[in-house]
């Protein structure tokens, strides 16, 4: 017989009474019509919670880094402040000791997490929600291949009805057209194909700004990454990503855009070959015979040299200042003394370097850059600042 949906409660309460009665938990499962395995789940609560066991239990995500009361993150803070030589694992028995019963106890890695963003740890950085799109620091790039600036500029209608997404390159101190490639989707496989054949023809940036919308950044991802930002920090990148709703910031590239509408999409092709050829014909305009009031008449061809940062491939991840490393697997998890920890899937085939700052906190970092904390008994990233920002 299968669960009641009227009286869930009810049912439990029945489940765990044949069991108290002394009979056999497969026979009690079948008859139930559950499996042994949420059997055992339910039974094991029961002995742990005794009748609150029989509750049904809310699905919705716990973040105490994010949702602890504000009475337990000041005992937290006055704790740490009264003995600032504590860590986090002896502030939490302070916590165990004065709460009331019935308050949760926060794991300890959260407990870390609350004292990095009050600035209590060595570490000492303002906590930001991981997956909020904000903007980061924005470079000058005064000189060709200190920055480039990537868009897709907005999707049109080709002549048999298909649509058309044009990803656009240029570099930012000499208004270079770098590229402008007539794609049918934004997916993250043909960008990253595209940028792998420019990097090998034009050498690597120092950075690239885009807004942060995909592929460039991911709302889903840890830190807002995506697979092709995490490669392009991998080469040695950085990532800037301009405000929200701010256009603007990215005003050189967005006025290109501007040109490029108007005299290499109206009208637009009848296919993206036609169209291919027709942003072709601009970028060779643009580059080569278009003066540019901005650099004194001349053309960007003038101005722009290829980079002297050669694309060699990724280098390999070295962490001589972590205790070990890990391999994130397919899923977006690391394994640590065979449990599992979900980072993000963004990283997976990247390593990451695992430190160990305090007993029981181990500190995770890609590259040079740190993500934040994790304990083996919540088994879950605890994220701190953006590492991504160079304004932090």
């Amino acid at each position: 017989m299968p669960w009641k949906e009227v009286s869930i409660m009810e049912e439990r309460l029945r489940f765990v009474a044949r069991l108290l009665d002394g009979e056999g938990m497969s026979a009690v499962c079948r008859e139930f019509g559950i499996s042994r395995k949420t059997g055992y789940k339910i039974w094991n609560r029961y002995q742990r919670e005794g009748m609150e066991a029989f509750c049904d239990r809310s699905r919705r995500p716990v973040r105490y880094a994010n949702q602890l009361p504000e009475q337990v993150e000041r005992l937290i803070v006055q704790a740490k402040r009264d003995k600032p030589h504590w860590g986090a694992r002896k502030i939490r028995e302070i916590l165990v000791r004065k709460l009331a019963d019935d308050v949760r106890i926060p794991a300890q890695s959260t407990v870390h997490a609350v004292l990095d963003r009050h600035g209590l740890v060595k570490r000492a950085r303002k906590r930001r929600r991981a997956n909020k799109a904000e903007g980061t620091a924005l470079s000058a790039g005064l000189r060709p291949n200190d920055l480039w600036c990537a868009d897709f500029k907005g999707e049109f209608k080709l002549g048999n009805r298909q649509y058309c997404y044009p990803l656009t390159v240029s570099d930012h101190a000499s208004r270079y057209l770098l590229m402008c490639e007539a794609f049918d989707t934004t997916k993250e496989k043909p960008v990253i194909e595209a940028f792998l054949a420019l990097f090998r023809e034009r050498g690597l940036p120092r950075a690239i700004r885009t807004d942060n919308g995909l592929p460039f950044a991911s709302p889903n991802g840890l830190y807002n990454l995506s697979k092709l930002s995490v490669w392009w920090l991998r080469l040695g990148i950085s990532i800037e990503r301009i405000k929200p709703g701010h256009p603007q910031q990215n005003g050189r590239h967005e006025r290109m855009h501007l040109t490029l509408k108007k005299e290499a999409t109206r009208p637009a092709g009848m296919n993206s070959l036609q169209q291919q050829a027709k942003f072709d014909a601009f970028v060779k305009e643009f580059n080569e015979e278009r003066p540019h009031e901005a650099l004194a008449m001349k053309t960007p061809g003038e101005i722009y040299t290829p980079s002297a940062r050669s694309y060699q491939g990724l280098p390999e991840l070295d962490y001589p200042f972590h205790d070990k490393d890990a391999l994130v697997t397919a899923c977006g998890r690391i394994c640590m003394h065979r449990k599992k920890i979900n980072v993000s899937t963004v990283l997976a085939g990247h390593r990451l370097g695992i430190k160990e700052v305090e007993d029981g906190i181990w500190l995770i970092s890609f590259m040079s850059y740190d993500l934040g904390y994790i304990d083996l008994e919540q088994k879950t990233l605890q994220t701190i600042d953006n590492p991504f920002d160079t304004r932090l």
